[in-house]
């Protein structure tokens, strides 16, 4: 065992980046919301980017560390505590076995992750290690954690025991230990402010009135109480079509923004179905699915278009920013 769950918190679950290939089958993709996060958790703890993390949602979670382990926290900011000290977030943490962590709730973003140097050690279903809670497979027995559960991790690579050692060399007596560089946390996708996210027009975009079209990439939208995983629903100017028209169901992928009857449009998150019947007005670019992810109802968004072939080219910016990091981090302790 490594760790023992003590409060699971609100919605705690285990996440990698998805369950891919199955789709055609009815089998969502599922997955982390912030994929980013995910990555940076990862990357900090010298992980492979698939690697299984924790997902904490709203209200984190208390857990005992039962065993000597290097942690990361990312995302989301839940104030996790050991005592009345506060763990640094956005880089490597070595934890003293017997130690206990006390997530709060989030006081900036929605959703934090937790990496383990070796990623949570449950089965693979699937090719995949997440927890897909609506058919109840995958993650820790398909659901969330529950007071008593026990987590096990695999057995660190070498990298993540280089780093370790000196983390636990610096701690000394101490129950912890952290790295003094990190990655700044305006890096993350958490917005202070209004979020501007930027979109792709959708298949049926002209369908819609002239009136509907500028007011979804004017007028911001308010994230419903009613939003969770498989979409996040919004409310605000009423998006119509000119004539509504009987669509047959096509599939749908993260960030497709469809708009039922009501004309209050829904983004499409990480367990979402894998057909849909709406008219989809947009879809959001990748880059800014964790900025969705981590906004938190009674927050707002605003719309800004941008062209398929820009937001490719902003995700491959933010895959060699990610590298570089990297490279960065492994200088930077002696690695290389």
């Amino acid at each position: 065992m490594s760790i023992e769950v003590i409060s699971p918190g609100l919605s705690t679950t285990v996440q990698d980046r998805g369950r891919y290939g199955y789709q055609q089958h009815g089998v969502n993709v599922g997955g982390a919301m912030d994929e980013l996060a995910l990555q940076m958790a990862n990357l900090l703890v010298g992980n492979k980017s698939t690697d299984a993390v924790l997902e904490i949602t709203i209200k984190g979670p208390t857990l005992l560390f039962q065993k000597d382990m290097m942690i990361a926290i990312c995302g989301g900011d839940f104030r996790p505590m050991i005592g009345d000290e506060q763990i640094a977030l956005n880089r490597p943490v070595w934890m003293k076995g017997g130690t206990t962590i006390q997530f709060g709730q989030a006081q900036k973003g929605c959703r934090a992750y937790l990496a383990v140097a070796g990623g949570w050690d449950v089965p693979l279903v699937m090719g995949s290690r997440s927890t897909n809670l609506r058919a109840g497979f995958g993650g820790y027995e398909g659901r969330m954690l529950r007071a008593g559960d026990t987590l096990s991790h695999h057995v660190p690579g070498p990298f993540s025991l280089f780093l370790a050692q000196q983390l636990k060399k610096k701690a000394g007596t101490a129950p912890y230990s952290h790295m003094k560089w990190f990655i700044s946390a305006e890096s993350h996708a958490i917005r202070s402010e209004e979020a501007a996210v930027r979109v792709i027009r959708g298949d049926q975009f002209e369908d819609f009135t002239t009136e509907s079209r500028h007011s979804f990439f004017s007028q911001a939208f308010q994230v419903s109480p009613r939003s969770d995983r498989m979409g996040y629903r919004l409310t605000g100017p009423t998006l119509s079509q000119k004539t509504p028209n009987e669509l047959i169901s096509a599939a749908v992928t993260a960030g497709t923004i469809q708009v039922p009857p009501d004309g209050q449009p829904i983004i499409l998150m990480a367990d979402r179905q894998t057909i849909g019947g709406y008219p989809k007005i947009g879809y959001v670019a990748s880059i800014d699915l964790p900025v969705i992810a981590q906004l938190r109802p009674g927050e707002t968004v605003r719309f800004v278009e941008i062209s398929l072939r820009d937001a490719q080219t902003a995700l491959y910016e933010r895959e060699k920013w990610m590298r570089q990091i990297q490279l960065g981090m492994e200088m930077n302790v002696g690695w290389r």
